[in-house]
């Protein structure tokens, strides 16, 4: 079976972006395939400051639409369509999209993670005005003013201590009576003199005007209703990788359902490489992202190379 393309990304994010940066200068004439709209999760940050190269805030659109501009003057493709799932045969991948089939040597899947939400009102409304999925971006915009945090494990446990940082009031709320995060982590929350805990607590609400200004909580065990004055809620109720396209290939995931790969951004499927947000990866920032892109791109060159018998030696 003949490959049409050598190499298709799957996913316009700062990962699949930086892929098909590095890939286009690698002379690959990659095919980068998004649903929506390119950017991934920086669509969603009203101010980014922490990206290297920009010491002024930046919008994560404005940091979008840059990436992609690159990109496509390098030469890569952008083709917005869905894509339902991914087949392999005779070492061609074949990804099957709304438009029809594309085929290729190499595959980058850079589809990224969805943050599990609360579902609660207010959550959708207030998300980049005060609501967020990350406190390393935003949590420095709310620097000294009381801050929610809702979670029970180990990312809400380490991201309210990142926050304790900036401010001495955070409250962090867990619907159940203990933490789920590991002990020693979760003891050190405990101890931090800036952090309050409420078990047993859950978030009903968020309200505001231009911005967060406080949460309804209720006490699960009592019924009783509480109101809190805050600036921002943070969510850390977990994350859904997306790899549904992949499923029929059997990639092999960490217990978070995360993409398993080896230094080279290398899945357990040969010619297969991830990076970004589907990545099992312990630290997931856009930097990190672009970063991987790139090591994926590279990877997906060499091995794009060897298949056709050009591999440097």
């Amino acid at each position: 079976m003949k490959a049409e393309r050598d190499l298709i990304i799957i996913g316009a994010g700062a990962a699949g972006l930086a892929a098909a940066q590095y890939a286009a200068r690698a002379n690959l004439s990659p095919l980068l395939l998004e649903e929506l709209a390119s950017g991934g999760q920086a669509l969603i940050i009203d101010k980014l400051e922490n990206y290297p190269g920009f010491p002024e805030i930046i919008p994560g659109t404005e940091l979008a639409r840059l990436f992609e501009e690159q990109a496509v003057r390098l030469g890569a493709e952008i083709r917005y369509t869905g894509a339902q799932k991914v087949t392999l045969n005779d070492g061609v991948f074949t990804v099957h999209t709304d438009d029809g089939p594309l085929t290729s040597l190499a595959l980058i899947l850079a589809t990224g993670a969805s943050h599990r939400t609360l579902g609660v009102p207010g959550e959708m409304e207030f998300t980049g005005k005060g609501v967020s999925y990350c406190a390393t971006c935003d949590g420095p915009f709310f620097k000294g003013k009381p801050m929610v945090v809702v979670g029970g494990g180990d990312a809400a446990c380490d991201e309210s201590g990142f926050l304790a940082h900036l401010t001495d009031s955070v409250l962090l709320v867990h619907r159940r009576d203990r933490f789920r995060a590991q002990k020693a982590l979760a003891e050190r929350t405990l101890r931090n003199p800036h952090i309050r805990v409420r078990f047993n607590t859950e978030l009903k609400e968020i309200r505001g005007g231009a911005k967060v200004e406080e949460v309804a909580l209720l006490d699960n065990r009592t019924g009783k209703t509480s109101v809190e004055q805050t600036s921002s809620v943070f969510v850390f109720v977990g994350s859904v990788p997306r790899t549904g396209l992949v499923e029929g290939l059997r990639l092999e995931l960490d217990e978070g359902g995360y993409v398993l790969t080896d230094q080279r951004m290398q899945s357990s499927v040969p010619g297969l490489f991830a990076a970004g947000d589907v990545r099992a990866t312990p630290f997931r920032q856009l930097v990190v992202a672009a970063g991987e892109g790139a090591v994926a791109a590279h990877a997906a060159a060499q091995h794009i190379d060897e298949l056709k018998g050009n591999a440097y030696r």
